[in-house]
């Protein structure tokens, strides 16, 4: 048993009165109660007050707020403050001081969010540094419980290099400053990365003031961008450009260096006033072109991948950091322009021969078609004058069609080698691009490497066999086709085309002939060099009526001729008759003829009569102008003698 200690009794207690209950003992402890509860401290429900912590475990907190009891409150709503313990003052909400078990309900929670907006807008004015509860992750951001209310953690202020991971932060107690409130929305938004960019501040100016050009330094890389990498040299940020990365051409920075990845680089430069730092990697190796093969040289074969692809030609790598350029004229034999895509494309594996080499200025260009024989070497064995191929149509002009027989070997047909007999205003009216077309070799331009080609050579010259046919003065049926200013284009037979001005297209009618009709043509020239024809519609008629003119004129001499030989009745006679009556008067004189031969004695008078008969034929070659009416005045009394 353990040992008792001795008490001595109050030497001044009334024991007798205690036993008795006198009432001064009575007195004295209504005294002694409400000393006691003098003691204590006088609260009311729904006041806010300072209490002490004076136990803890896993799921409550017990606070004195020097009452009779103590309060209870559950650790839940300490989660903001993990470093709570015994001793620690904290504002508790007093929600009743009595429950229906005597117990005393204190909230925290609720104390907090009753002075929470106050201590926010203290905190934002003096620029405070307060501590917050990570809850959750939201869009964009964190949501922060700050005094109990709920707080805005933006995801660019967590930190001062990117998160990739949020979810770490959850359930985190942490150091904030307020930076924004939305007094109308009691919006408040708070950052963690004021109070790191404060501290680094200082120590880029340490670290910027210690920096020298050619230094390496080891950093971290913190952040990779399309652009380049980002690199934390241990509370400075340095970027190290996409171009100084690797001596060769890089397309993704990520292909060099990975986050989190400790790399030496070396300053390239910096700038004290915007602290900027720039850094390279690939300066800490030999440039690739001091350790190219020495006995390269121009003429030899490469082999290289394709980095970089551009409209007038493609670069290619044949060495890390070491490219040579491949030009689209050096791709092809064709003198076609063209873009480089048309051959290559980045990622091709390419062989190349070297064409110049310069390694102070650290260029190489390079070409492809080198690799097969120039076609124009032996062109005139190939493609011999009257030799006939295909072609590829591959370009237009005005006066002609560019085709390509094979690739670096081009020709041009003039567009009067394309059809014998049809006229062509446009090359496109007998063709198209990238359409195949049968040639002949008319001409070797060795030296500008070009051919002068035909297509109606491939057959015989119709003109040979048109001379024979549209000679001149011969009538043929045309068809009007096409109306010019300076007369008509008319579609003959066997294809064949003539020309008509206007004069010659007038109808008998006089009306003027127009497209589409169908009439006879007369050739009135044939030339055979220029492939021309030149028709006439109203020469047909014209002709006819000036035939008819000149039969009559020749009737009428020949009429005025025959007239003096005969009788001054016969003479008469004839005067009145038409060119059909002559046969009948020739009859008439050989009559006379014989008459005179049966009568000797007529003869004599006959031959007596004939100079009289003759006097008259001098009045014809004089044609005077009152004759012709004498003769005609005459005839009717002429008629009765001829008669009998």
């Amino acid at each position: 048993m353990a040992d008792l200690k001795n008490v001595a009794p109050l030497a001044d207690f009334d024991w007798e009165a205690y036993e008795k209950g006198d009432s001064n003992t009575q007195e004295s402890r209504e005294a002694q109660t409400e000393a006691y509860e003098g003691s204590l401290n006088k609260v009311s429900d729904h006041d806010v007050v300072d209490g002490t912590v004076i136990s803890m475990n896993k799921r409550e907190v017990v606070v004195n707020i020097g009452f009779k009891s103590d309060g209870i409150i559950p650790m839940s709503e300490f989660r903001y403050n993990p470093d709570l313990k015994v001793g620690d003052t904290v504002e508790v909400y007093i929600e009743n001081q009595e429950d229906k078990k005597g117990q005393l309900i204190l909230s925290h929670k609720k104390a907090r969010a009753s002075r929470s907006w106050d201590r926010v807008n203290e905190a934002l004015n003096n620029q405070e540094i307060i501590k917050g509860y990570v809850k959750c992750r939201t869009k964009g951001g964190m949501i922060v419980d700050v005094f109990g209310i709920e707080a805005f953690l933006p995801g660019s202020q967590i930190d001062v290099k990117p998160i990739r991971d949020y979810d770490i932060f959850v359930g985190k107690t942490m150091e904030f400053k307020v930076v924004k409130i939305n007094q109308d929305y009691r919006n408040v938004v708070v950052s963690h990365k004021a109070l790191i960019e404060a501290e680094l501040e200082a120590q880029k100016k340490e670290i910027i003031g210690k920096l020298e050009k050619g230094q390496v330094l080891e950093g971290v890389v913190k952040n990779i961008t399309n652009y380049g990498v980002f690199i934390d040299l241990g509370g400075v940020d340095g970027l190290i450009h996409i171009t100084d990365l690797s001596w060769g051409r890089v397309s993704d920075p990520k292909e060099i260096v990975e986050l989190d990845q400790k790399i030496n680089v070396v300053i390239l430069d910096f700038d004290d006033e915007k602290k900027r730092i720039a850094l390279g990697l690939k300066q800490l190796t030999p440039h690739p072109w001091d350790a190219l093969d020495p006995n390269l040289k121009v003429g030899d074969h490469v082999k290289g991948k394709v980095v970089v692809m551009a409209d007038y030609g493609a670069f290619v790598e044949i060495a890390p950091g070491v490219e040579g350029l491949i030009h689209v004229s050096e791709m092809s034999w064709s003198q076609h322009l063209r873009s480089a895509q048309d051959f290559m494309k980045v990622g091709d594996e390419v062989e190349a021969v070297i064409l110049t080499l310069d390694r102070e200025e650290r260029k190489m260009s390079l070409g492809i078609k080198q690799l097969k024989d120039d076609p124009w070497e032996n062109i005139e064995e190939k493609y011999p004058v009257g030799s006939k191929h295909t072609a590829k149509v591959r370009n237009f002009t005005n006066f002609g069609i560019f085709v390509e027989i094979e690739e670096g070997v081009d020709g041009l047909i003039h567009i009067s080698d394309l059809s014998w007999t049809k006229k062509i205003k446009h090359p496109s009216e007998f063709t198209q691009i990238g359409a195949e077309i049968e040639v002949c070799v008319l001409e070797i331009d060795k030296a500008n490497r070009r051919l002068s080609l035909g297509h109606k050579q491939l057959e015989e010259n119709p003109w040979d066999v048109f001379e024979t046919v549209f000679t001149v003065d011969s009538i043929h049926e045309g068809t009007i086709v096409e109306m010019l200013d300076k007369g008509a284009v008319i579609q003959l037979e066997y294809g064949v085309e003539g020309f008509a001005t206007p004069k010659h297209l007038v109808k008998e009618d006089g009306t003027q002939a127009q497209k589409g009709e169908k009439l006879q043509f007369k050739v009135i020239e044939f030339n055979k060099d220029s492939k021309r024809i030149i028709l006439s519609h109203s020469r047909i008629f014209e002709d006819v009526q000036r035939a008819e003119a000149r039969e009559a004129r020749e009737a009428k001499k020949a009429t005025r001729k025959a007239a003096p030989k005969e009788e001054p009745v016969v003479q008469n006679q004839a005067a009145s008759t038409t060119l059909g009556d002559l046969d009948a008067l020739a009859e008439l004189k050989a009559k006379m003829a014989e008459t005179a031969e049966a009568k000797p004695k007529a003869k004599k008078a006959t031959k007596k009569a004939e100079p009289k008969a003759e006097e008259p034929a001098a009045e014809p070659v004089a044609e005077e102008p009152k004759a012709e009416p004498v003769a005609e005045a005459e005839a009717p009394a002429a008629e009765p003698k001829a008669e009998e």
